[in-house]
């Protein structure tokens, strides 16, 4: 029994640490005042967001750390973002393309625009 229980607290943890519900590093969660960085985790991961971007690592979109530097310094850099998150307009990539973006299924704007400071934090 003791070992059954185990096990399935075992295989509990490592479910919860690869589907990313690691509790937040208390440094990293100061480094970002104003930003839930587990609700935005965890809204990022509900929608699938870092199956095409990447903290730093690329794939198939773009960084979230080349997301904050293109946006980063716009004054209306978290409106555009939310549009962008909200809207599911495409955007014109540099080689021409329009590219389509998935909209968040949650519509309580809060954590969305929660969503994009975290992004633009990175």
């Amino acid at each position: 029994m003791k070992r059954h229980t185990l096990a399935l607290l075992g295989s509990a943890l490592l479910a919860g640490i690869a589907g990313g519900c690691a509790p937040v590093p208390p440094a990293e969660q100061a480094a970002l005042p104003g930003v839930d960085v587990a609700a935005a985790r965890s809204l990022a991961m509900r929608n699938n967001c870092l199956r095409c971007h990447g903290m730093t690592k690329h794939k198939e979109g773009p960084t979230y750390a080349e997301v904050a530097a293109e946006y980063r310094a716009k004054p209306d850099a978290e409106n555009r973002l939310y549009e962008h998150l909200t809207s599911g307009k495409g955007k014109v990539m540099p080689d021409g393309h329009v590219e389509h973006h998935k909209t968040i299924s949650n519509r309580r704007p809060e954590e969305i625009r929660n969503l994009v400071r975290w992004v633009l934090a990175q």
